[in-house]
């Protein structure tokens, strides 16, 4: 029997080893405990475009910061921001907005994606600032078989979706160019509250209000074209461009939304294999990403009153990379250079210009680094060793502060076979990250004295499958040094966070399995401090589901189960919060061989509750506890596609 299994159950397993990789949809069962495949996100995330929203519902680790119906953020065991490395095809990207509106999983749409891969802890070396982990997007390559898709989606709250894919070329060319468009009202929690309606029942002043109840949530276009070009057989060239354009997005608990968020990723990379005893493959990899992004009020009732003001900001990030791998007694090594520089700068203006002021300063952070990374088999140890050099450099054109960091980290990772059922690993590692300019400069809340910081960590776990069932298990600790923490201004803590995960599988017979995957993570500050309680611990949390599969008949249900959150920082804006349980379900079955369509229901019983605490990182609007922003209620999808 061939084991497999859907994106909604062995994801919630995957997270076991400290460099478990995590990818959403199917996935084969393999014997190496630090990577775990799942392809095709583009045909099963059929719902929305929000991977944060995807990932939530799949990985037990990853917590949602919901601030509306689209471009959610994500939490991965306690830390976000910086705090967790997020690529797009091997390109970074940040968001522009200081509020993060625009987290960089908002910036490429599910029906662009083929795999997503969580790499957990400090166990990448080759990427500039992976603190608790890296979330690798990969999107969809070129075939040269031609090939293509037209999706059409419907869903509750007026969502509507329209996505389309073609893909071809030759033994030289092969080029590949995806497109959608979506929209959505805005959604109804459990109660039937829209976002004016869930306004006004958490009291948020009337001037904050919404100044009309039938606005669209947001909209969103997308586009992706990618080429590669085959040299010879043993070296190729690749070219991709992505595009993301979201208009009118509504954030309600915040005070303004986002006129518009427009950004673009370029890559470029060139691959050379077998070019002597030193080089087994050569990699040159280079990106470019901006983002685009004016914030207003020109959707509240203030509007008028403020002469609608907005915060306009830009970032922008170019970066490269000269990768070089050879194999030596049976050995592997792999070593490179990494250079990138991020920019980041804001505007704050009113209509009639009363107002024209700086809200961040053009500021300039540059990163260069030298990498090596060993692995090498003895008998029954696969040992992985890494260990990478930094020197950073941050230059605000406005303030006479200019910071230089260097850090050195290192990781060794190691997995010891019993036997074919069997396996154990272990981890250890240090991984840093520097302040970003608006932990440093941005008015109000900038720190310009901040160290960067520090995480030493150690992952312990084993794996066990008996029969055609599978447990795995994982505990980490992490030290958190010069943590930067936000407590009105950014300031640097000590702090550590510890946890525990239990996942695995369990195959009745050819048709049914049952997946589980249990997250229990814990934070505490050192120090003195009233509420030692760290922000942004999410409570135990459990991913459980039963699928079905015969032929093309797939059905899904899955239960999303969250313990109440009641350890958390009082003193920072958190709030005691009930736990839930939320019922999914999905079907999908084709009607004839290019014809496909897929059913679904989230929060089959309507619950309404709330999943995102509100850690004053982020700028609130209200009265005491009038912040949070409840989760959708139930909601009905269809999904029809045309494949050739």
């Amino acid at each position: 029997m061939k084991k497999i299994t859907t994106i909604s159950l062995l994801c919630a397993a995957s997270i076991l080893s400290a460099n478990d990789i995590i990818k959403l949809e199917k996935i084969e069962v393999q014997e190496k405990v630090n990577t775990k495949i799942v392809k095709d996100v583009s045909n099963n995330q059929i719902k929305s475009a929000d991977l944060a929203e995807s990932l939530m519902k799949n990985v037990p680790s990853i917590s949602i910061v919901r601030r509306s119906g689209i471009a959610n953020d994500i939490i991965l065991r306690g830390q976000k921001k910086d705090n967790i490395n997020i690529l797009i095809d091997n390109a970074k990207i940040y968001g522009a907005c200081p509020n993060r509106m625009d987290p960089p999983t908002s910036h490429v749409l599910s029906n662009n994606i083929e795999s997503v891969e969580v790499i957990e802890g400090p166990y990448d070396v080759e990427n500039f600032g992976t603190l608790s982990g890296k979330v690798k997007v990969n999107t969809k390559q070129p075939t040269k078989e031609f090939k293509g898709e037209i999706n059409a989606g419907l869903g509750s709250f007026g969502y509507q979706k329209l996505s389309a894919s073609v893909s071809g070329g030759n033994d030289k060319f092969k080029v590949l160019v995806s497109a959608s468009t979506e929209k959505s009202d805005q959604y109804e929690d459990g109660n039937g509250n829209d976002f004016l309606e869930q306004q006004k029942a958490h009291g948020v002043p009337m001037s904050n209000q919404y100044s009309k109840s039938d606005l669209e949530a947001y909209e969103k276009k997308t586009i992706l074209t990618k080429l590669i070009f085959n040299i010879d057989d043993s070296s190729e060239i690749k070219l991709s461009y992505n595009a993301n354009r979201s208009d009118n997005v509504l954030y309600p608990n915040t005070p303004m939304d986002a006129d518009y968020d427009d950004s673009n990723i370029y890559t470029l990379g060139y691959t050379k294999r077998d070019l002597g005893k030193y080089s087994k493959e050569l990699n040159f990899d280079y990106y470019y990403s901006d983002v685009d992004h004016p914030m207003s009020v020109r959707e509240r009732n203030n509007a008028m009153m403020m002469k609608n003001i907005t915060n306009h900001m830009k970032s922008s990030i170019k970066g490269l990379k000269l990768k070089n791998s050879m194999e030596l007694s049976d050995t592997l090594y792999t070593f490179g250079l990494d250079a990138s520089q991020r920019n980041w700068k804001g505007r704050k203006f009113k209509s009639d210009l009363s107002m024209d002021t700086v809200s961040l300063a053009s500021t300039d952070t540059t990163n260069k680094a030298f990498f090596v990374k060993v692995e090498k088999t003895y008998g029954k140890f696969d040992l992985e060793f890494g260990s990478r050099y930094d020197y950073t450099d941050i230059d605000n054109i406005s303030i006479d502060n200019d910071k230089k960091y260097t850090s050195l980290n290192a990781n060794i990772f190691t997995t010891y076979t019993a036997d074919e059922n069997t396996k154990y690993f272990a981890g250890v590692g240090k991984a840093s990250r520097v302040p970003d300019s608006r932990e440093l400069y941005y008015s109000g809340s900038g720190n310009k004295d901040l160290e960067q910081t520090k995480n030493y960590e150690i992952d312990l776990g084993f794996e066990k499958t008996i029969g055609s069932f599978n447990i795995r298990t994982k505990a980490f600790y992490s030290k958190l040094e010069d943590y930067i923490y936000n407590t009105g201004t950014f300031t640097n803590i000590d702090a550590k966070i510890y946890g525990l995960d239990i996942s695995g599988f369990y195959y009745l017979n050819d048709e049914f399995s049952f997946d589980y995957g249990i997250a229990y993570q814990r934070g505490k500050k050192d120090g003195d401090y009233a509420d030692k309680d760290l922000a942004e611990i999410a409570p135990l949390k459990g991913n459980f589901a039963i699928n079905y599969e015969k032929g093309d008949a797939k059905f899904t249900t899955e239960i999303i189960a969250v313990d109440s959150w009641d350890s958390f920082d009082s003193d920072n804006g958190e709030q005691e919060l009930s736990g839930y349980t939320v019922v999914n379900t999905k079907y999908s079955n084709k009607i004839t061989k290019n014809i496909g369509f897929t059913l679904g229901i989230d929060n089959i019983f309507d619950k309404t509750y709330t999943s995102t605490n509100t850690y004053n990182d982020i700028k609130y609007i209200g009265n005491g506890n009038t912040e949070l922003l409840n989760d959708p209620g139930r909601y009905f999808y269809a999904n029809l596609k045309y494949s050739f």
